[in-house]
């Protein structure tokens, strides 16, 4: 293996608002040890453009960027629906492969995905790259260290907008079966990260609703109605006996964002930020007893040269996976990992539906 990992991009875009160029194309320039090689899109204009708007090699059918010799993983950027078919692709060609979140549309998308992963014995990552935050991180140490005391209490809000508008460019989100919701993508990446600053669930009982059944696209006008979740509630128990309320919905006005607050016997702390904890900068204090809450700063190691953003958790996550596969290694969160955290979601789904406390195996 040569000393860079060399990425082909599927979904990338030439410019615009879409996460290939708002995070995952500046990730892989800010990231050591790994470089954009290659993008694919669906269509010749549109690969044309994004190859020579970053002056990389273009395709427009996965097979043919899969099937180069010179490039080590492929990154999969585009809707959730086209996932499986993609990934697929570049696994039955031997490539490492990254993927955002969610991985699948379903858990069955998922666990198919995981189990030719490993079979391909290829190294996989998944976009959950709330694992990479500094300031979560620092919770996890924090957690690991023991300066929290026995944990007696999580609240955990993410309140965002979105409920009545969208764009005609996001309406296919509105369509449960399409796997890119409220639940699957707040819920998914907020859920994964109290399991990482803490630890797993042990049990559940979920709530989950559609509250507003129709969205405005304020591009055309246009009503539509939708059956994607817009609100989630889970109250359940972490591994250790923390008990842990969490509260996600998407609200028509003032959305407050994200805050996790943790209360143990010895040690306190409030993490916030105005998005999602995965993307936007996190604002941590703490408190140790009956003190009052102070910001807390970041250990020397924990601070790094990556930007703030969209970019920075992304880069963190392309960095680690290139030097799992120099080194022969497996990534976490890899795709084993992702088809857990699906299965959580589809016990907060049954939970949901039965009216039911769920075991979490």
């Amino acid at each position: 293996m040569a000393d860079i990992v060399r990425v082909g991009l599927v979904g990338a875009s030439a410019a615009g608002s879409g996460w290939s160029s708002v995070a995952h194309i500046p990730a892989l320039h800010a990231a050591d040890g790994v470089e954009l090689a290659a993008v694919c899109t669906s269509r010749p204009e549109s690969a044309a453009e994004a190859g020579e708007a970053y002056g990389v090699p273009s395709f427009h059918d996965v097979q043919d960027l899969a099937a180069q010799e010179d490039i080590d993983a492929v990154s999969v950027v585009v809707r959730v629906p086209k996932h499986h078919e993609l990934v697929v692709a570049a696994l039955d060609a031997g490539k490492h492969v990254f993927s955002v979140w969610p991985l699948g549309a379903n858990l069955a998308e998922a666990q198919d995905m995981a189990t030719r992963a490993q079979s391909a014995g290829v190294v996989t990552a998944v976009g959950l790259q709330g694992r990479h935050d500094p300031s979560l991180t620092y919770i996890r140490q924090l957690h690991g260290e023991g300066w929290f005391g026995q944990i007696i209490a999580v609240n955990v809000t993410m309140m965002g907008g979105g409920a009545l508008t969208h764009s005609s460019a996001d309406a296919w989100m509105g369509a449960m079966a399409n796997g890119a919701n409220l639940m699957t993508i707040v819920g998914g990446h907020t859920i994964d990260a109290i399991s990482y600053c803490l630890s797993p669930f042990v049990e559940l009982s979920a709530s989950v609703a559609t509250q507003a059944p129709e969205w405005r696209l304020v591009d055309t006008g246009e009503t539509v109605r939708v059956d994607a979740p817009d609100s989630l509630i889970v109250n359940g128990a972490l591994d250790g006996g923390a008990m842990v309320s969490l509260h996600t919905a998407s609200v028509p006005y003032n959305a407050s964002g994200w805050r996790m607050e943790i209360y143990g016997t010895e040690g306190t702390t409030v993490a916030s930020t105005f998005g999602l904890p995965q993307i936007t900068p996190i604002t941590l204090s703490g408190a140790r007893g009956s003190d009052a809450l102070e910001e807390l700063a970041l250990p020397a190691g924990l601070i790094d040269r990556f930007p703030g953003g969209p970019p920075g958790n992304v880069g963190r996550a392309y960095q680690d996976m290139a030097e799992a596969i120099k080194a022969g290694q497996s990534f976490s969160p890899d795709f084993a990992h992702a088809e857990s955290v699906h299965r959580l979601l589809d016990l907060i789904e049954q939970s949901s539906a039965q009216g039911t406390s769920v075991s979490v195996a």
